[in-house]
């Protein structure tokens, strides 16, 4: 049977580095590219706040092409859904039939990218849909995914928070309220380390900075530690 090439939604974040890592063990599925939109103006990833260079180390370490869509700043509905309408006419050139999500259970978010491809020739698919986040969360860490608290909505989440390790230890200090993978909006991460990544992304952390609702964390390239690392080799 001839497997169904698939691109996958990124955001840098946890969620959709788990849904890769869930894909590339799926025979029906061949992972043919990752793509992610980018604020134009400011050259960092939506909402993460990241910087593109770290996009493209990630994208490195799954050895995955990636697709990056420049989204002006700011961006009517019109103009964003015109701008996707255009690549998605280019991956199915590709002969690509679906794209993959990484969301957990906001029905809106889920029917806004279902209803936004009707009619185009490509699915979209939700690997992780529903799945129990207090457990999900914890299926992350155990299974080797490393990631860090690029921002929060601090309407929700103390600031205190951003900067720290997705790990137990951060899961088991969330308030009482806070959903395990922030799937309601409270943060975001960046993944640095992978079962699918050929060598973990050193990062070191800057500046906080408050963009719209977000406070967030600048993370750059540690390049001090990856010359460490490629000495010892």
């Amino acid at each position: 049977m001839e497997k169904q090439k698939t691109l996958v939604s990124w955001s840098t974040g946890k969620d959709a580095a788990w849904t890769c890592l869930q894909l590339a063990q799926d025979p029906t599925i061949e992972i043919v590219g990752i793509f992610c939109s980018v604020n134009a103006q400011y050259q960092r990833t939506a909402v993460h706040s990241v910087r593109i260079e770290l996009l493209q180390r990630q994208a490195a370490a799954m050895n995955l092409p990636l697709d990056i869509i420049e989204i002006p700043y700011p961006c009517s509905n019109v103009e964003y859904e015109a701008i996707m309408d255009a690549f998605v006419a280019k991956a199915k050139l590709r002969d690509v039939v679906n794209f993959a999500y990484g969301d957990l259970f906001l029905a809106d978010i889920k029917n806004y990218r279902v209803n936004n491809l009707v009619g185009s020739g490509i699915n979209a698919i939700f690997p992780l849909w529903q799945l129990e986040t207090a457990l999900l969360a914890k299926d992350m860490i155990a299974g080797g995914q490393q990631a860090i608290v690029t921002c929060v909505d601090p309407r929700r989440l103390s600031v205190d928070y951003v900067g720290k390790v997705f790990d137990g230890a951060f899961i088991a200090s969330l308030p009482e309220g806070i959903d395990p993978c922030g799937e309601n909006g409270e943060f975001h991460t960046f993944v640095f380390d992978s079962p699918l990544f050929s060598d973990p992304i050193h990062i070191k952390t800057g500046e906080l900075n408050g963009e719209g609702h977000y406070t967030w964390i600048d993370l750059d390239l540690d390049l001090d530690l990856d010359r460490k690392e490629l000495e010892s080799i």
